[in-house]
């Protein structure tokens, strides 16, 4: 239920086991209403958020290798990563951390050798950064179409434009799903349906809570800068919030956002897709003090969302009382780099019950 990042990566592994497998999307596939589209997605494995992540990270890695491999189109692009910040901040020290931890490549730079590395980074002189040369990004859309096509080669039903109503458990321990124009029966169901989750799994009405998110893509004065082989992606924890931005790709411009935005909590059906001059001024405002290079006209602005859990950690689980119902959701602004591999823990958890994979980090119980 939901053919996204997640669903079209369920889809994908489910299909190639063999197993028949339906998926049901309210929109088209790829979209422009969710969390994925925006051309590309960044991916890294010096991860700030939690040290427990980068596993995860090298098996997702593999599988969109794989991915490419079998459809016979580049989808991952490796420019380095860059995390930087204050010394003691979340990004820079908690970056460092995964590295030590994990025994990543890296090197810690201050803000005058990072400039002379990479010249697009103006950063002043009391940040330092961490560059880790696996890091990059997916090409988002792509991907996902990727996965439903070779699913369906394997053999996977698609329906699109199909908005499921509701959804119940049969007496036989089965599952009916109700759409606007049809009715179906499985024997599991997994439901990734993004923003909409919280509408469609009990108990997180209040634990997955949507939010409007604004990308841009702004023409750099001297593009040679931000070109792939000269500006890794990164992220930024600067006194104006957290930024994070890709090299020229796709878009012509420069890519930036700010995590969390504007704060804004929303819902599917009210979130305001329209773009203000607000939403540009606070992109602005970063690339005037940290990437002054980059600062010319502006290119292109699109609304996204977020899914947000209250610790910004996902959520993966079976739906308390049905067994036979797996849900992944919550990915809060850094879950799309995973999903090949949460699809293959989704894959897991309906055909066998459970996952080799370590996901109690990610169980609905914490928060109950």
């Amino acid at each position: 239920m939901g053919v996204g990042a997640m669903g079209s990566a369920a889809l994908y592994h489910l299909a190639g086991r063999g197993l028949r497998v339906l998926g049901l999307e309210q929109f088209d596939i790829p979209h422009d209403k969710g969390s994925s589209h925006g051309v590309n997605r960044i991916f890294r494995l010096a991860y700030y958020e939690h040290p427990s992540y980068v596993p995860l990270m090298r098996r997702a890695r593999d599988l969109w290798i794989e991915l490419e491999t079998t459809v016979d189109e580049r989808l991952v692009y490796v420019t380095g990563s860059i995390d930087a910040g204050a010394p003691d901040s979340e990004v820079f020290a908690g970056s460092r951390e995964s590295c030590l931890i994990h025994a990543l490549d890296h090197e810690v730079l201050d803000s005058d050798q990072l400039t002379r590395r990479f010249p697009g980074y103006r950063l002043p002189e009391d940040m330092m950064a961490l560059f880790q040369p696996e890091g990059g990004f997916v090409l988002s859309e792509r991907a996902i179409e990727a996965q439903v096509r070779v699913a369906v080669a394997n053999g996977a039903d698609v329906e699109t434009r199909q908005p499921v109503r509701q959804w119940r458990p049969t007496p036989d321990g089965a599952v009916q799903v109700e759409t606007a124009t049809a009715s179906y029966e499985a024997g599991k169901l997994i439901i990734t349906a993004g923003a909409w989750a919280g509408a469609l799994v009990p108990g997180l009405e209040s634990l997955a809570i949507p939010e409007r998110q604004v990308l841009g893509w702004f023409q750099p004065i001297h593009a040679q800068l931000f070109t792939l082989d000269r500006f890794p992606v990164f992220n930024l924890a600067a006194p104006e919030g957290r930024y994070y931005g890709f090299p020229v790709f796709g878009v012509p411009g420069f890519k930036i956002g700010r995590y969390h935005h504007l704060d804004e909590a929303t819902t599917p059906e009210t979130i305001d897709r329209d773009l203000h001059d607000r939403d540009e001024a606070i992109l602005r405002l970063a690339i005037t003090r940290y990437f002054p290079e980059a600062g010319g006209p502006t290119m292109a602005l699109r609304t996204c969302m977020f899914t947000n859990t209250p610790d910004e950690h996902f959520l993966i689980d079976t739906v308390p009382d049905e067994p036979q119902v797996v849900f992944a959701a919550g990915f809060s602004g850094h879950g799309f780099k995973f999903a090949s591999a949460v699809g293959e823990i989704l894959a897991d958890m309906a055909q066998e019950g459970h996952t080799d994979t370590d996901i109690s980090m990610f169980s609905l119980s914490r928060f109950t």
